[in-house]
Formats: structure tokens, C-alpha cells, sequence
């Protein structure tokens, strides 16, 4: 939604006396209000609030109201009107009520959602209108509604959740010293009446969100120190819950995947690693299991990256073993072609290079554990394959090179202090701030290493924003420099992201020196990425009137040369002169969002800040340029990369402008079907999927997405009849932008000019294609397609015609026509199958089964009558399932109970 300021809501004066009555409490329970007619679908009572001046007091039946038109109505100007009328609902004393009105059993979880989102803003932003004696009182409703939700809609128990979290922020240490214990407490309390699953994963929640929401506090800096301190003794109270519900093996596979989020979340506190020892063995264990992998990698990585962790040298060394461990695991990865475990298993041996290459290398007596962590990360950069078609883990490992060379004690010296003391209490910072203008630089190294210090200093500055003008001149003068390129653009790119409310007076001088190196080609097409999303950040701060003015002065000159690249004659030169504007235009998009001042800036002064009037700047230059665009397409059509280039801008603005994006929305579908049809890339379908994700809910938006979405489908299925195996991107492409129709809006699949049948039959045929990333979209389409089966009657038919050919499909990979990389995603449709076409599976999977032969010659009519039956009887456990997958296909392939799959 678009920010709105917050604005004073007038009343009538029986209105007034309710709002001044000193004897109302913020938190008394709300009188229940005569049943009203807006309180139907098919009685909207009007005048209530759509009057511009809002005249009447904010009441639950006018935000029910309200929130009905915005969901529902088709009119935009009607839904723009309830949207910036709740927005200052949000904030105006009557939230305090309605809230909690909103989160009645009563109401759908939307309008539930809205009261737990305006309680939140409530407690975040006006903790100063509480009085002290209902702190309490506040705190147990809290309670009391996370339990009722523990068993409820799950984004309004995250909701709660964060509004609890913003409160203990709020009194902690004083009015609430122990929050995270009592939290832990009373969730623990066997007279609840929600079950033990339903508190666990609750609190988890409530845990998790804690730590995030600490992090994006509005609380004072003398405050924020307080409150992490008390949150650091606070992890005693959460770690060892956290070990045990890890640890155990009867903890469901949910509570365990909450649990290593929970300790992720935890981690970024800098909590000290010799406390995380234990937690992190867990996590380590964890890997073995597929469903927890990413999140276990994800809490890994965090915990290791912390760069107080450099003091816990002892506890580093403890981990390279666990590291060291891995290496098996990695190359049966490598060996399966399984690209995610790789993926994962390198960052996490890259985190541990990467950040503590210096503090392992002193330890010379451990040299030869060292030295294996490196050859293990030289596996991981000499990983075979194409990337990043199918490999995408060589490139994490550059900057532990990068970084393994920088070679005297010195270079390091400044930099570690940034990293390695927590600079918020440090006194040592300023002065080092202090000391960098006044360093001799003497050669190309001890430069490097003062920018990457001012980098790491960057958050820091943005506490202390007085002291920027002590260093941003030195960075302006090092991007002149070809040689401190990377060092000097990385280091702008983060000031200008942690300190970009403080710049604007130096916004002037940034755009012009960037420019002036940008025009100058100093850098290379990495580097001026980088530097343009820099600018992003920066720009994003101004006023809308500052950031068209310094977007025309930026952009003009790219423009103008894209014009003239245009009217050329294609050829090899002008192609990387269009790609790299199209890329600078992208990356500066990818930045400049204006739509979350409110919630990225600190302090009072924000509200003075005037509201955005108009479309959204980056909208009105893709207008401007939309012609052009188009022009430059009509000649390169043919160019795969220039189409993804084309795609990239429009993709990365829609990723970050979401519903300000929605001008663009008819011509840019109508542009994406003309260049599809003419020559099918999967950028095009990628950018169609991302539409689809974020408008195609939107009454207003849904008849041009539906056309595009009929559009592409049609002439994908026509390069299916010619022969698709020689574009297995696109139907990679095809197969996600599918999923994503079913899981966003199934409503594209009633249409009657939509071959649901040839979909189908085009989604088994992609089940056999060779490439793992084509054949897991296949599979994540068709457990999105299957439990549609009741609602969608068009799907119902095609699975009742062809569900034996899918099932058969499913059958030969598990045979062995597939990596065993790829038996999760075969399970998946094996148990969508049985839970939603349970009696058609049983008839299909016995006649399926029955040729000798099939799916191997290795298997008995005994072993495949029992897997029939295992399969059948669990409708209920998507793991075991898995399981039983796994066991089969050993059978199919000769490989049960051998070495070789011992670890399997």
C-alpha cells in the first residue's frame, strides 16, 4: 500500500466526547455495536466514511466497510479511496478499539489480519500514548489472542506475534526484565487449551519475530542499547528450548524447521558463538534431512558470519571437522546433479573461509585442517557444468580467493576493528573515523582496505550521521580510481543503503561524481551495476520533485544513446552498448523505491514528511521510455539477451514498486504477448509469472493478465507440437509461470479457450525431459494442478482422462529414468495423487504396476504389491511417503542395501 500521512480524524460531538473522555481505556473491551448493515456483502451501508473530510468517528463497522470495498469492488478509484481512509484508521485513537473488534472468531482473516496490523502500528509507533497502569492489561490480551490464533489463520498469528515482540521491545529491561522467560512460561503451561504442537509452534513464532523486530525498531539509540543487552541474557531462556525441541526425536518436522528459523533469527543479534556451539552441531546433524536442509544452511551460514565471531577462535576450530565432514555429502551432490545441497553445503564452507580466513590462519598448529577447508572450497569452484544453467555454486567462492590474497598484517587492521567489536559501544570508532582522512595512503592495498573499513562502518554511520562528511569525500575521490573500483563502488552502495535518510544534503555532489565516472567508463559493467543501485538507495529518500529532477539529469544521456543505438543496424557492439543501458537502467530500478519511508525512517520528523502525490517516479521514466523500449525490441527480437535484459527492467520494477507498478500493467502485458508470440524466450514468461504473482488477484488487472496468460500458454503448446526439447528453459519457465496461475489465481484455468487437456499432457512430457530444474517446475505444477481436482471441473475431467499417463510418467523416473536427486519431487505428486484422487490412484497404480518389467526388470510381483499398498495407506505423511520413494527406486536400480546408498 501507498504510505499515507497520518491526518487528524474529525468528529461530531458525540464523537468528541468519546475521544477526550479521560475515563475510556485504551484497552477497555469493546462495547458490542448494533448489527449493521455493512456488516453483509449485500447490504454496503454508504456515506459512512467515503466522504473526503471522514466526519465520522472511526468505527469496526465503517473499517469492515471499508475493508470490504478495497477487497471487493471493482472501481479503482473507490478501492484507492478505502485504502488511504484505513491507512489513517491505522493510526487514529479508535484503533485502539476496533482492533480488536477485527480479531472476533467471527471475522475472516483478512479483516482479522487488518486488526492485528493496526494494533501493531499502535504499540511500534505510539508506545508514548499508553499509560503506564495498562501495560499489563495490554500484554495479557496479547497473550490470550496468540493462543486463540495458535490454532487459526497463520498471518495473523505472525501478526500477533510481532505486535507481543514490539511491546516486550517497548518495556524491556525495566517494565517487563524478564520478557522472552515469561513468554517461554506461559506458553509452556499445560492448562492451556490449545495442544502442545499448536503453543510450541506459536512461541517459536513469537520468537522468531522477536529478534527481526528488534532490528527494524524505531527504539532510541541510548534505548536500543539497553534492550540488546536484555535480549542477550534473554538467549538464556531460548537456547536450550531450542536444543531440546532439535534434538529430540520425536519433535514433528514443522517444529524443528521453526526451531533453526527461530535460532537463525537469534544469531543475527551477534549473540556470542561459544553460546551457539551446541544449537550449531544440531544444525549441522540436521542436513541429513532434505526437509530442514535449507533452513539448517540458512542458520549455519548466520551463525558462522557473524563478525564478532572472529573472537571465538576456539570455537571456529571446533567447527572445520563439522565442515570437513560434509565433503561426502557434497560429492554424491555434484554426482546427482542435486544443485541445491551443493549450493548450500558451499556457502557454508565459503562463510567459514570467507569470514575467518585471518583468525584460522594464525592457528598454525592447525594448519593441515586449513588447508582441507581450502581444497574443499577449490571442489566447489571446479564443480563441472554450465553456469548458471546447471550450476550455480562455483561463483560463491570468489571473494574467499579475493579475499584469501589481501597480505600485510596492516591492510587488516583498520577493517578488523569494524568487524570485530560492536562498534555501537566502541569508543574506539570515532576515532578511527577520526584517523582515516588523515592516513598517507601510499599504495593501491591500503586504500582498498580503507574503503572496505568505511563500508563496514556504514551502519554505524548512519547512528552517527554527523560524521559522514569525515569520510564520504574520500569515497567520491576513490571512484575516480579504476583501481579501487570494487572496493570504493561497494563501499558507496552501502553507505548509501544504511544512511540514505541522512544524505540528501550530499545527494548533489553524489549523483555528479557518479555521473562523471559513469560517462567516463572508469569501471567495469559489474562495478556500474552496483554504483546505479547506489543511487537507487539514494535517490529513495528525496522528495518526488528531487528524484524526477536528478532521474532526468541521470538518465538523459543513456536515453539519448539508446535512441540513436535504435535506428542502427544490429550488430555485435551496439548489442553490449543496448544490454549494458538496459542492465544500468535495471539496477537503478531495482532500488528507488519512495513507498517505505514511514517504515525504514526513525524518529518524529517523520510525519512532517509531505505525502507523494502521483504516479511513482520510476513509473513515469518507464513510460516515457515504454516507445523506445518497444522500438528496440522490434530489431533484436531474435537476441535472447537482449530480451532478458528488456524483461529485467520491467521484472525488477514490479519486484519492487508491487501495487505502485499497476499503471504499467495493459501495456506491459500487451508488449509481452506481441514478443512472445514473435519469438518465445523465458524471460518473457518469467516476467509474465511475476505479473500473474503480484495483479492477477486485482479485479482491474485480472482481463490483461488473463489474455497474456491464455496467449503464452497457446503458443507454448504450440512449440510443444514442433519439438521442446530444444528449449528446456522455456519450459521451465512455462511450468513455474503454471504453478504460480494455480496457487495465485485458479480462476485462469476456468477458462473455456484454455486446452487444459494439452497442458496436462505437455506437463508429463516435461517429466521426461533430461534437465533436473525443468523436470522439479514439472512436479511443482502438477502438486499445485492436483488438488484443484474438486473445484476447477476442467482439471477434475483431464485427470480423470489422463491421470494414468501422468501416474505412469511418475512411475518410469522412480524406475530409474530419472536422478535419484529427484525422488522428493516425484513423492510429492505420488501423495497429492493419493490424498486428492485417492479411489482413481488405487485402480490406476495396480494396473500400472502389473506388466512384468515395470518400471524394472529387477523388481518381484511381490515388491510392487507392497509398494502399491504402502503408497495407499498414507494419505497423511508427505515424509514417509518420501521415504518409501527413496526404498523403491534403490529396488528399481539394484542399489538397496549397498555402501554405495548407505546414507541415502
Amino acid at each position: 500500500m501507498n504510505k499515507v500521512q497520518a491526518l487528524k480524524i474529525s468528529a461530531g460531538p458525540q464523537a468528541q466526547e468519546t475521544l477526550q473522555s479521560p475515563e475510556l481505556s485504551l484497552l477497555s473491551p469493546p462495547v458490542r455495536e448494533r448489527e449493521h448493515p455493512c456488516r453483509t456483502k449485500s447490504h454496503l451501508c454508504s456515506g459512512l466514511w467515503q466522504d473526503p473530510e471522514w466526519p465520522a468517528p472511526v468505527q469496526s463497522c465503517a473499517v469492515l466497510q471499508a475493508l470490504h470495498q478495497l477487497y471487493y469492488d471493482p472501481n479503482i478509484e473507490n478501492k484507492n479511496l478505502a485504502q488511504k481512509w484505513l491507512m489513517q484508521a491505522q493510526v487514529s485513537p479508535q484503533a485502539w478499539h476496533f482492533s480488536w473488534q477485527l480479531l472476533q472468531p467471527d471475522k475472516v482473516p483478512e479483516i482479522q489480519y487488518f486488526g492485528a496490523s493496526a494494533l501493531h502500528i499502535k504499540i511500534s509507533r505510539y508506545w508514548s500514548d499508553i499509560p503506564t497502569d495498562q501495560y499489563e492489561s495490554l500484554k495479557a490480551q496479547l497473550f490470550t489472542q496468540i493462543t486463540r490464533f495458535a490454532s487459526g489463520s497463520k498471518i495473523v498469528l505472525t501478526r500477533l506475534c510481532v505486535a507481543l515482540a514490539s511491546l516486550a521491545l517497548s518495556m524491556m529491561p525495566d517494565a517487563w526484565p524478564c520478557a522472552v522467560a515469561d513468554m517461554v512460561r506461559l506458553f509452556q503451561a499445560e492448562d492451556s487449551p490449545v495442544d502442545g504442537q499448536g503453543r510450541c509452534l506459536a512461541l517459536l513464532e513469537l520468537l522468531t519475530v522477536l529478534p527481526e523486530e528488534f532490528q527494524t525498531s524505531r527504539l532510541p539509540q541510548y534505548r536500543k542499547g539497553l534492550v540488546r543487552t536484555s535480549l542477550a541474557v534473554e538467549c538464556g531462556a531460548v537456547f536450550p528450548l531450542l536444543e531440546q525441541l532439535l534434538q529430540q526425536p520425536s519433535s514433528p518436522s514443522c517444529v524443528r524447521q521453526k526451531v533453526l528459523k527461530c535460532f537463525s533469527s537469534w544469531v543475527q543479534l551477534e549473540v556470542p558463538l561459544q553460546d551457539c556451539e551446541a544449537l550449531i552441531q544440531a544444525a549441522f546433524a540436521a542436513l541429513q534431512d532434505s526437509e530442514l536442509f535449507d533452513s539448517s544452511v540458512e542458520a549455519i551460514v548466520n551463525a558462522i558470519s557473524q563478525p564478532d565471531a572472529q573472537r571465538y577462535v576456539n570455537t571456529l576450530l571446533k567447527l572445520i571437522p563439522l565442515v570437513l565432514g560434509l565433503q561426502e555429502q557434497l560429492r554424491q551432490a555434484v554426482q546427482n546433479g542435486d544443485m541445491e545441497t551443493s549450493h548450500g553445503i558451499c556457502r557454508i564452507a565459503v562463510a567459514l573461509g570467507e569470514n575467518h580466513s585471518r583468525a584460522l590462519l594464525d592457528q598454525v598448529e592447525h594448519w593441515q585442517s586449513f588447508l582441507a577447508l581450502v581444497n574443499m572450497i577449490m571442489f566447489c569452484t571446479g564443480i563441472p557444468g554450465h553456469y548458471p544453467v546447471n550450476e550455480t555454486t562455483s561463483s560463491l567462492t570468489l571473494t574467499f580467493w579475493y579475499t584469501l590474497q589481501h597480505t600485510e598484517a596492516l591492510l587488516y587492521g583498520f577493517q578488523s576493528i569494524a568487524e570485530t567489536i560492536d562498534v555501537n559501544y566502541s569508543d574506539v570508532v570515532p576515532g578511527l573515523i577520526g584517523l582515516i582522512p588523515r592516513i598517507s595512503i601510499s599504495n593501491v592495498q591500503l586504500a582498498d582496505t580503507v574503503m572496505f573499513t568505511i563500508g563496514a562502518l556504514s551502519e554505524w554511520l548512519a547512528d552517527h550521521p554527523v560524521m559522514i562528511n569525515s569520510v564520504l569525500p574520500l569515497v567520491l575521490h576513490a571512484l575516480g580510481n579504476p583501481e579501487l573500483s570494487v572496493s570504493s563502488v561497494s563501499t558507496l552502495k552501502k553507505i548509501c543503503r544504511e544512511c540514505k535518510y541522512d544524505l540528501p544534503p550530499y545527494a548533489a555532489n553524489i549523483v555528479a561524481v557518479s555521473q562523471d565516472v559513469l560517462m567516463k567508463q572508469i569501471h567495469k559493467t559489474s562495478q556500474c551495476m552496483w554504483l546505479m543501485q547506489a543511487l537507487g538507495f539514494l535517490l529513495s529518500a528525496l522528495q518526488v520533485e528531487e528524484i524526477l529532477k536528478n532521474l532526468h539529469s541521470l538518465i538523459s544521456p543513456y536515453i539519448q544513446q539508446l535512441e540513436k543505438l535504435a535506428e542502427e543496424i544490429p550488430n555485435p557492439s551496439n548489442k553490449l552498448a543496448i544490454v549494458h543501458i538496459l542492465g544500468l537502467l535495471s539496477n537503478l530500478f531495482t532500488t528507488l523505491d519512495i513507498s517505505h519511508h514511514e517504515d525504514d525512517h526513525e524518529g518524529p520528523e517523520l510525519r512532517k514528511l509531505p505525502v507523494p502525490q502521483g504516479p511513482n517516479p520510476v513509473v513515469v521514466v518507464l513510460q516515457q521510455v515504454f516507445q523506445l523500449i518497444q522500438k528496440v525490441l522490434s530489431k533484436w527480437l531474435n537476441d535472447a539477451q537482449v530480451v532478458e535484459a528488456v524483461c529485467a527492467i520491467f521484472e525488477k520494477s514490479v519486484k519492487t514498486l508491487l501495487d505502485d507498478f499497476a499503471p504499467m500493467v495493459p501495456q506491459l502485458c500487451e508488449m509481452l504477448g506481441r514478443m512472445y508470440s514473435t519469438i518465445p524466450q523465458a524471460s518473457a514468461l518469467d516476467l509474465t509469472r511475476q505479473l500473474v504473482h503480484i495483479f492477477a488477484h486485482e479485479p482491474a488487472h485480472f482481463p490483461p493478465i488473463e489474455a497474456l496468460f491464455l496467449l503464452v500458454t497457446s503458443v507454448t503448446l504450440t512449440l510443444f507440437q514442433q519439438g521442446p526439447r530444444d528449449h528446456p528453459d522455456i519450459v521451465d519457465s512455462f511450468m513455474q509461470l503454471l504453478a504460480q496461475a494455480l496457487k495465485r489465481k485458479p480462476d485462469l484455468f476456468l477458462c473455456e479457450r484454455l486446452d487444459v487437456k494439452a497442458v496436462f499432457q505437455c506437463a508429463v512430457l516435461a517429466l521426461k525431459f533430461p534437465e533436473a530444474p525443468t523436470v522439479k517446475a514439472s512436479c511443482g505444477f502438477f502438486t499445485e494442478l492436483l488438488p484443484r481436482c474438486g473445484e476447477v471441473e476442467s482439471v477434475g475431467k483431464v485427470v480423470q482422462e489422463d491421470g494414468r499417463m501422468l501416474l505412469i510418467a511418475v512411475l518410469e523416473a522412480i524406475g530409474g529414468q530419472a536422478s535419484r536427486s529427484l525422488m522428493d519431487c516425484f513423492a510429492d505428486i505420488l501423495f497429492a495423487l493419493n490424498k486428492h484422487c485417492f479411489s482413481l490412484l488405487s485402480m490406476w497404480i495396480k494396473e500400472a504396476l502389473q506388466p512384468p518389467g515395470f518400471p524394472s526388470a529387477r523388481l518381484s510381483p511381490e515388491q510392487k504389491d507392497t509398494f502399491s499398498q504402502q503408497i495407499l495407506r498414507e494419505r497423511v505423511n508427505k515424509r514417509r511417503v518420501k521415504e518409501m520413494v527413496k526404498e523403491f527406486t534403490l529396488l528399481c536400480r539394484g542399489l538397496h542395501g549397498t555402501d554405495y546408498t548407505a546414507d541415502y
